[in-house]
């Protein structure tokens, strides 16, 4: 704590990301990467923008990359906002819709960042619990707020509250933004997306890093009404005009593009997470219905803190959380096929001891 640092950033606990380790080769099933890599036609355009053309500002409103989403969902341009991956498009968000409305509604069990948002940004908010089978119950987000956010996939479940679910907030909710968070979707959920032409408060926040392998590239983008991605480019553009850089731009768009690699990659990570879930379960473990690239699982046994060890040792990173409900379940994103063979080989040696 310093005597310099305004008085609000004392009281700041950051978001905890996950290992990236450095100086030891782990079999890493702990941060959602995806384990196949992007599109050779991103690395090539990426590569086309190593050249001159750096001295030079990118785009300040994404024009291309923006018109590309846009194409894809039949939206108009001006329904789709991009920035410097999901995360920071989520933080303009926070700060432009949901400042001095009271509080910020979210579930107990969710992607840990929200509560810094609210921490950062001072705003009230109030966590939802989700049911005994962690599954959003859509009659609590009902009653004064200053908004809410949904993940669809939830993190760390994996699982997807389903789009009647998600109407279902929205409908009870006309008058506040609702955030529906899809970091996932593209893994086996329902985007929200289509639901945009009804709901001018619905904003749905995806990423290029989870289905299109773009997590050291950092890009992410909004779709909603005009009105909210004109409130969301003001917070922007008061904070950093360029959020993309040149390469970005231009990776991103080869990847949104290059649509047979997203479906071949995807296709892959979801077979394998149909492989994990049926050994893990052959293991004793409880394994959650997920539509995400991860599985979160417990053992009946075995501690949570004591698997993620175990894992450890054996060249294995996974992710555990401390908070009470949670602290005996394991979040394991999904690898490649021989990955996931060497995370079951070693689940079973542990649970056997």
């Amino acid at each position: 704590m310093s005597r310099l640092w305004s008085p609000f950033v004392q009281n700041l606990v950051p978001y905890t990301p996950g290992e990236q380790p450095k100086h030891r080769s782990f079999v890493k099933l702990n941060t959602n990467e995806n384990p196949y890599g992007p599109s050779p036609k991103v690395i090539a355009a990426i590569a086309g923008t190593n050249d001159d053309s750096l001295r030079l500002y990118p785009d300040p409103t994404a024009g291309d990359l923006r018109q590309a989403i846009a194409a894809t969902h039949g939206l108009s341009m001006a329904q789709v906002f991009a920035g410097n991956g999901s995360d920071e498009v989520l933080a303009h968000a926070f700060n432009a819709f949901f400042r001095d409305k009271g509080p910020v509604l979210f579930a107990d069990v969710t992607y840990s960042f929200y509560p810094t948002y609210c921490n950062l940004y001072g705003l009230e908010y109030r966590t939802l619990p989700l049911d005994a089978e962690f599954r959003l119950d859509p009659a609590a987000y009902e009653g004064p707020c200053g908004g809410i956010v949904i993940a669809n996939p939830n993190a760390p479940t994996g699982r997807a509250p389903g789009l009647a679910a998600i109407r279902d907030v929205l409908d009870r909710n006309p008058d506040v933004v609702v955030i529906v968070d899809e970091a996932y979707v593209d893994f086996g959920g329902d985007s929200a997306a289509p639901l945009i032409a009804e709901y001018d408060n619905l904003l749905v926040v995806q990423t290029f890093s989870k289905s299109r392998s773009l997590a050291g590239l950092r890009v992410g983008f909004a779709l909603g009404h005009p009105d909210l991605i004109e409130g969301l480019t003001r917070v922007k553009d008061s904070f950093n005009s360029y959020p993309l850089g040149r390469p970005a731009l231009a990776g991103a768009l080869a990847a949104w593009q290059d649509r047979a690699h997203f479906d071949e990659t995807r296709a892959k990570v979801m077979a394998s997470r149909a492989h994990v879930t049926e050994g893990l379960s052959a293991q004793g473990f409880t394994v959650l219905p997920s539509q995400a690239n991860f599985v979160f699982a417990r053992h009946p046994d075995v501690a949570g803190a004591d698997l993620m060890a175990g894992l450890r040792e054996r060249g294995i990173l996974v992710r555990h959380f401390g908070a009470e409900r949670i602290r005996d379940w394991l979040r394991i994103s999904i690898g490649t096929e021989a990955d996931c063979a060497a995370l079951l080989a070693a689940t079973a040696d542990l649970v056997a001891h």
